[in-house]
């Protein structure tokens, strides 16, 4: 396996996203796990571990090879959510400016929901609602960034610069992302056109993102900090507070989080680029 990862990388990453993508595909559609008393699709990122750790075993690389690195954990998660953390307050004074400005007054709220492309309906606020949460997206964010980011990032550098390796893997994670869309169209839930434009745009949001974290891979040298930005991003911006007006609760959830992202996208690009023009 270790040839194969330096020879054929592209190869072997598409057929490790085609498995982890078709498993995707089982649960979001045959099991639906999100529907259960569960309330989140976890079971493919369980796997998606898995077969990381299997390939990681089998081609004599670590954890630390992908950038988890033990000794610069908990700093580096703490960066990462402090990132998020300041974007998306930028981003909730802008939703909340709009509303103003609509004449249609709008509050936070705090609760837990399952992340949906038409909105939250259920408000759970018990406790153990907020773990469950909090640790189903731990697994989340541990299998995407350690396979789109770590494993995937790597290996394409094997053969290509780092900038197209990090462009290739954040298409990738942006196709990931459009069984969402895919499924509200079969359910019904939206048109087929409207299924189109979702899809266009999560692979262009994710894609995004995607890069922002591989950028941040390569300037700090580790998984942490993408991945603690990328958890703030999908438990607190997703599913714990929420913006709740006359009309309904996170009209704007799509907007709020696409403006969070662009604007720590730019800060991030603009550290990579004074980084990269400062060391030669």
């Amino acid at each position: 396996m270790e040839r194969n990862i330096k020879c054929k990388p592209t190869n072997l990453c598409i057929i490790i996203f085609m498995l982890c993508l078709s498993v995707r595909f089982v649960e979001y559609f045959l099991i639906e796990t999100d529907k259960t008393a569960i309330g989140e699709n976890v079971f493919h990122k369980v796997v998606g571990i898995i077969i990381l750790a299997v390939i990681l075993k089998g081609s004599n690389f670590t954890w630390s090879d992908i950038g988890f690195q033990r000794n610069s954990f908990a700093g580096s998660i703490l960066k990462g959510l402090l990132l998020g953390s300041v974007c998306f307050a930028i981003s909730y004074g802008l939703e909340l400016a709009i509303f103003i400005l609509q004449g249609n007054p709008a509050h936070l709220e705090i609760y837990i929901s399952s992340f949906s492309l038409t909105g939250s309906q259920i408000k759970n606020t018990d406790f153990v609602f907020f773990l469950l949460c909090v640790l189903f997206n731990i697994i989340n964010v541990w299998m995407e960034e350690g396979v789109f980011r770590g494993l995937f990032i790597k290996t394409f550098s094997e053969a290509k610069p780092f900038m197209q390796a990090n462009f290739i893997a954040a298409f990738l994670f942006g196709i990931w992302h459009i069984v969402m869309p895919i499924r509200s169209y079969v359910n019904g839930e939206m048109p087929f056109a409207a299924m189109v434009l979702m899809g266009i745009g999560y692979i262009i949001l994710a894609g995004i993102m995607g890069i922002k974290w591989g950028l941040l891979y390569r300037i700090t040298g580790n998984i942490w900090v993408g991945l603690g930005d990328h958890l703030f991003n999908n438990t607190v911006a997703a599913n714990m507070l929420h913006v709740v007006s006359l009309k309904g609760a996170d009209e704007l959830q799509i907007v709020r989080i696409m403006a969070a992202q662009i604007i720590s996208f730019a800060f991030v690009l603009v550290i990579h680029t004074y980084r990269t023009t400062n060391v030669r």
